[in-house]
């Protein structure tokens, strides 16, 4: 089995799976565009803000970072692509940087021997096969395989991963990325293998039911909440039912961060581009707002302005570092707006980011 392979964007999810590769035995060439942080890299005095990454830089003994896209190439025939993907306003995703990785591997013209480029990157359903059609005459493959994991917990959720998602149409890169799968896991994960596109769609899919169960509890909690009910035993007894379990079954902020919202937006965006409304999607991301918006409300029903309130930490999720849509920021912002003395209390870092956003509305506190 070829233990040569290369990562294109070693940002924080391609430089930990470029990290899960080199410590199962695979020989890995990362590449990204800024020479300084390669530097850093390559030295080892790279700190990353996810667990486990700079210890795993300084063990490792088969992995070196660059910027010449063409080392890689030269390094190995399966190019892992996990670069960025933003979202636009409408929802859908941008795949500027993966048309520009494309036009960068066309001008190296065509292969002679066969490549596989494996997109890990969130795309719009129909992206991959349109570029599977631009590379075909350049000896290219074009996969989907996408991960699931956690910001905070990558290296444990690559090692022990829920679901193996793959979208193969070639025989060759199927076989290559199911046997990657079954070398860097340690939990024998259900591994689905099908289509390109089929699987784009259950990438956005899969977390679009994890929005509308975060919001379906929050939902149930709200209405506890407002008549006196008991929440928590409500939700507990659903919850008890197996065909619905207990994960993300209990009463809290809405979901935020840098997947699961996009995700659902883009599955509506999707949808409506091809005439098939998803409103259960839209309901979930309203549902998002006004649960804050209702916690919010009972908050200040029950809670004099000379109050002071402090929020033991502000990002999307505990022991992240991401603010991006985090729900717990949210609430923090809208009692301060509301005239409460609202003391917020995080690492360095995460203060740093959210006093450059919100100035003086909030006291910070470091951990």
């Amino acid at each position: 089995m070829n233990k040569n392979v290369s990562v294109v964007g070693i940002g924080r999810l391609g430089l930990s799976f470029a990290m899960s590769l080199e410590k199962n035995g695979y020989n890995v060439v990362g590449v990204d565009l800024n020479q300084d942080y390669i530097n850093d890299i390559n030295k080892g005095i790279f700190i990353s803000p996810e667990p486990g990454i700079h210890e795993s830089l300084k063990q490792a003994k088969n992995f070196t970072a660059t910027t010449d896209l063409g080392k890689a190439l030269e390094h190995s025939n399966i190019l892992f692509c996990v670069v960025a993907t933003n979202t636009l306003e409408d929802g859908h995703y941008d795949h500027t940087v993966l048309d520009r990785l494309a036009d960068s591997i066309i001008e190296f013209g065509p292969s002679v021997s066969k490549r596989h480029l494996v997109v890990q990157s969130t795309t719009i359903p129909g992206y991959c096969n349109k570029l599977k059609q631009r590379l075909k005459e350049y000896n290219y493959t074009v996969s989907y395989n996408p991960e699931f994991i956690r910001q905070g917990s990558i290296l444990e959720d690559q090692k022990n991963p829920d679901l193996v998602l793959i979208g193969a149409d070639d025989g060759e890169a199927k076989n290559i990325l199911v046997n990657t799968y079954e070398t860097i896991t340690k939990n024998s994960p259900p591994i689905r293998v099908m289509d390109v596109l089929s699987a784009e769609i259950t990438k956005l899919a899969l977390n679009c039911f994890l929005t509308t169960k975060i919001s379906f509890a929050n939902m149930i909690g709200d209405i506890a909440i407002k008549v006196g009910a008991d929440g928590e035993k409500i939700l507990h007894a659903i919850s008890s039912d197996a065909r619905i379990g207990h994960q993300l079954m209990k009463y809290g902020f809405g979901y935020g961060g840098t997947c699961l919202p996009r995700d659902n937006r883009a599955l509506a965006a999707y949808a409506q581009d091809n005439n098939m409304p998803v409103n259960l999607s839209i309901a979930t991301d309203d549902h998002n707002v006004s649960h804050l918006d209702f916690q919010i409300n009972e908050f200040i029903k029950n809670h004099k302005k000379d109050e002071s309130v402090v929020i033991d930490g502000i990002t999307f999720k505990n022991g992240s570092d991401i603010i991006e849509e985090s729900q717990k920021l949210a609430y923090a912002v809208g009692l301060a707006s509301n005239g409460y003395n609202v003391t917020v209390i995080d690492k360095k870092e995460v203060l740093e980011e959210v006093e450059k956003i919100y100035g003086d509305l909030l006291i910070y506190r470091e951990k």
